[in-house]
């Protein structure tokens, strides 16, 4: 298994414009996902930009980024665009997605990704979930949720569905977050396809999937990564960088 990490981003996100750069401490928040797939060190790294100032940032870091149509619809189709750039051979056979807007992103959620595509021949595509930290979770329909087979390790499941809906009973809510990695082939099928009725019904991509018959697997990670969706979002990051842990080296 060859796995290239690539992170979309664009500057117009409705929410927070310009997000990608958002300063937080100092740093961009683009450069802040870049090095923490860095660290998980399972294989090159490079940012599918939607915007010439995200790709001088992320150079100017010492990082790799490629120029994409900022009109693409979705990150995955940014990624495809950026594959086609970075590794027209095919060299690499897993495409790991990670979000441009997880500033703390722990690597080994990047690595349980990978793992889960090397451990699960089975599987097409890889995600993450954790479990729900507070009831008022699992009925908010902003949290996307999984219904899922539990695997007797107790840290992998087989996604049966994604839901924004409320699940009730008294076993876990696992919460998903999108962290993706795909097989290649996984990922150009994916992304050939039309969005699916479920999929436009619950507004979640990963349905489409699920309806082409591919199988995804999620890893579970044991502390939900912050998203930064609006200028709140950003705030508690900015605050969350403070902790003596999250300072960066001078």
């Amino acid at each position: 298994m060859n796995p290239i990490v690539l992170i979309p981003a664009r500057m117009a996100a409705t929410r927070l414009p310009g997000k990608p750069l958002a300063d937080i401490c100092g740093v961009p928040m683009i450069v802040r996902v870049l090095r923490q797939a860095q660290a998980a060190g399972v294989g090159p790294v490079a940012v599918a930009a939607g915007d010439s100032e995200i790709v001088a940032a992320v150079e100017a870091a010492g990082g790799s980024a490629v120029l994409t149509d900022p009109d693409l619809p979705s990150g995955s189709d940014r990624i495809v665009a950026a594959l086609a750039e970075f590794d027209p051979q095919g060299r690499h056979d897993v495409v790991i997605n990670l979000q441009g807007d997880i500033p703390f992103v722990r690597p080994e959620a990047v690595r349980a990704v990978a793992r889960l595509l090397t451990h699960q021949p089975a599987c097409d595509i890889s995600t993450v979930m954790v479990a729900e930290a507070e009831p008022a979770e699992r009925s908010n329909p902003d949290i996307p949720k999984v219904v899922a087979a539990m695997q007797p390790d107790g840290r992998s499941a087989r996604a049966l569905y994604f839901t924004r809906s409320v699940l009730y009973g008294d076993a876990p809510v696992w919460l998903h977050h999108g962290i993706y990695g795909f097989r290649r082939e996984a990922l150009e099928r994916f992304t050939a396809a039309p969005p699916s009725p479920l999929e436009r019904r619950e507004r979640l991509e990963q349905l489409r999937a699920l309806e082409l018959g591919m199988s995804i697997w999620a890893a579970v990670i044991d502390e939900a990564p912050i998203s930064v969706d609006n200028p709140a979002d950003l705030e508690r990051a900015r605050a969350y960088a403070l902790l003596p842990r999250h300072k960066e080296p001078s």
